[in-house]
């Protein structure tokens, strides 16, 4: 199954990147497309901080990253650098982890001087990790999105900006899966064509086979030299 994973780097449970992360699930749900939440501040601390690749939570993390067609990451912004859990999580992954995926940056911060935290830390290393295509981040102040009692309120100005990132993804997203779909087409067809021509062959070489058991066969020479019919082998028994 097609699915996107979401990623919060946000130490907090309630987190305005994290808020941000949920608005965009949302608008993923509602374009049809399926996702997958990774909370690094919900693994074990101990296989997480000393990389325990054994650890059934830590090898389910990788594996849905692994297996997934897109990553939208979100973090909050501290000291013009993206947040230690999340780099820690990243730090997990393989050279080739996010190999040929789409990846969509999310981020919060006090002003828009931790704007450049994304251009010059985050991406570079998603870029590190064989990303195929970064798509234009997201990025609000504090300020877009105010605090009130029981969650957060995002500006418009912020949804606006999120809602089209999300459908620049989505675009993308049905693009590659209409590539995907014409790819195995293309491979079913093609084994069909491999099936009928072994099965060519086969017959080809069974014909052959019946043809040189039945030709007539030259017995003696000179003037007396006689043809008799080539014996055919006869069925055994059951």
């Amino acid at each position: 199954m097609s699915y996107v994973v979401t990623i919060s780097g946000s130490p907090a449970a309630r987190s305005r990147s994290t808020h941000l992360l949920g608005e965009a699930e949302a608008l993923l749900h509602a374009r049809g497309i399926a996702t997958r939440r990774i909370d690094p501040r919900a693994l074990p601390a101990e296989a997480l901080l000393h990389a325990d690749f054994a650890h059934p939570a830590i090898r389910e993390a990788l594996e849905l990253v692994e297996h997934a067609q897109a990553i939208v990451i979100a973090t909050p912004v501290y000291k013009v650098a993206y947040s230690g859990l999340l780099k820690t999580f990243l730090d997990l992954l393989p050279q080739t982890g996010l190999t040929g995926k789409l990846v969509l940056p999310i981020a919060t911060g006090g002003s828009l001087a931790h704007l450049l935290a994304l251009d010059y830390s985050l991406k570079p290393v998603i870029a590190s990790l064989g990303a195929r295509h970064v798509l234009a981040n997201v990025f609000a102040t504090d300020v877009e999105i105010a605090s009130e009692q029981g969650g957060y309120d995002t500006s418009a100005v912020v949804t606006e900006r999120l809602t089209q990132s999300i459908d620049q993804l989505s675009r993308v997203w049905a693009d590659q899966v209409e590539l995907r779909e014409h790819r195995e087409r293309r491979q079913r067809d093609e084994a069909r064509s491999l099936d009928a021509t072994s099965h060519s062959l086969n017959e080809v070489a069974l014909n052959d086979a019946t043809f040189a058991s039945t030709r007539p066969v030259a017995v003696g020479g000179g003037a007396h030299r006689s043809v008799v019919q080539a014996p055919v082998p006869s069925r055994c028994p059951d």
